[in-house]
């Protein structure tokens, strides 16, 4: 690893910042019926908190902050922009700065303008225009200050959940009527989200968000062609147990290959990782041992192996912008973190280029339709207070970081 890697934490605007009340989101949270476990609400406060949490990153030796700038707070209705809103995010920009944190900014986590999902989403006709038009205006702002630009967070993400089932039959029929419910309020035809697509819409939303990101590439170089920039994929450690080769690539065919190929015209591909998955002759194999909160194996090589077969396809670096374990156990994450950076560090030795790990997340968060019930943070929050505690594993990680960034570059 060299002096310049990034070693920072990730977190998201609608998960933290609260009261996202012009986006998707916080719409369909509030539709009937909804499959949202809760509502966001004033979420963690990062809105109003953002300096102390910032204190908070610095604190804990990191020098790279990964977040979110959201359009619906940039533009809550079609055409009007929010000056306020701007400069918002460039205090944040220049607050990560003055305390030696990288900004890692996602100009696209998820969430979007109410309106802009009224329309259609990112089927809409011009929804690659206005999403270019939103990075564009960001980049006039602060694009001189950001280090590294993600355009859209896991725009795969459904595909996954499609192909691992991961979720019940009966979301999908309920999937279907919020959004129906949620057309109906706004008037439209029809109303998506990023991470509410009906199975049958993939293929059209796959190809959408390929010009939604192309389009935002362009843009983003348009205003500094030297910006670093690429998108993140959700990406499982997929591994063939003898005879299980063809179920393995068939998943890797179905929900990673199109975007690693993609990622071939940027300058980095964004891995997110947070699982392994076993693949025998017939099919997904269970394997035993200790579980995560997602039910699957807490596998800490899982990074190692995302890692390798991003860049195999892609043949770009790497940025590892999301890992961790949801786990309500704070001590499977304590050793979990040494455990995983130490194949990352194997994998690196080997020659595959890595420029950054942004741990997710700094604190425990709203985690879309599953609300506040998840635990991946390093620090937890207290749903009434609000008040942030670190737990043990931030310091695992804060040592971690500090050990490596005390060996001298090679």
């Amino acid at each position: 690893m060299t002096n310049d890697f990034l070693w920072g934490v990730a977190i998201a605007g609608h998960q933290n910042e609260g009261d996202n009340v012009h986006s998707d989101i916080w719409a369909l949270e509030n539709t009937t019926p909804t499959i949202f476990r809760e509502r966001s609400g004033i979420a963690n406060a990062h809105l109003a908190r953002w300096e102390d949490d910032l204190d908070l990153v610095a604190s804990l030796g990191m020098n790279a902050f990964r977040f979110s700038v959201e359009w619906a707070r940039i533009e809550p209705a079609r055409g009007e922009v929010v000056a306020g809103a701007l400069d918002h995010y460039e205090r944040v920009i220049d607050g990560a700065l003055e305390r030696g944190l990288a900004p890692v900014v996602t100009f696209n986590h998820f969430a979007a303008p109410n309106w802009f999902s009224a329309a259609g989403s990112w089927l809409g006709p011009d929804s690659d225009r206005l999403f270019a038009d939103q990075c564009a205006r960001v980049m006039r702002r602060f694009g001189d200050r950001i280090h590294t630009a993600v355009t859209i967070n896991e725009p795969n993400l459904e595909q996954l959940l499609q192909a691992g089932h991961k979720l019940p039959p009966q979301v999908e029929v309920l999937k279907r009527e919020m959004l129906a419910a949620a057309a109906r309020t706004a008037g439209t035809a029809e109303y998506f989200a990023s991470n509410v697509i009906p199975g049958d819409r993939q293929d059209d939303f796959e190809a959408a968000l390929t010009r939604a990101h192309r389009s935002a590439v362009a843009a983003i170089k348009a205003e500094r062609a030297d910006l670093p920039t690429g998108v993140s994929i959700a990406i499982c450690d997929e591994v063939a147990l003898p005879g299980g080769e063809a179920h393995r690539d068939a998943k890797r065919a179905a929900v990673y290959d199109h975007w690693l190929r993609v990622a071939r015209d940027d300058d980095f591909v964004g891995v997110q990782n947070y699982e392994q998955i076993v693949h025998g002759p017939h099919g997904e194999v269970e394997i035993d041992g200790p579980r995560n909160g997602m039910g699957t194996l807490i596998a800490p090589g899982s990074l190692a192996g995302a890692v390798r077969y991003a860049h195999e396809v892609s043949g770009v670096p790497v940025i590892v912008t999301e890992h961790g374990i949801q786990t309500d156990d704070d001590a499977q994450r304590e050793a979990f973190i040494p455990a995983a950076l130490e194949a990352l560090d194997a994998e690196i030795a080997g020659g595959t280029p890595v420029q950054g790990y942004c741990h997710w997340t700094l604190m425990d968060n709203f985690e879309w339709i599953f609300g506040y019930g998840p635990k991946l943070g390093l620090v937890a929050v207290d749903r009434h207070t609000l008040e942030r505690t670190k737990k043990p594993s931030a310091d695992v990680y804060a040592a971690e970081v500090a050990r490596r960034a005390a060996v001298p570059a090679r």
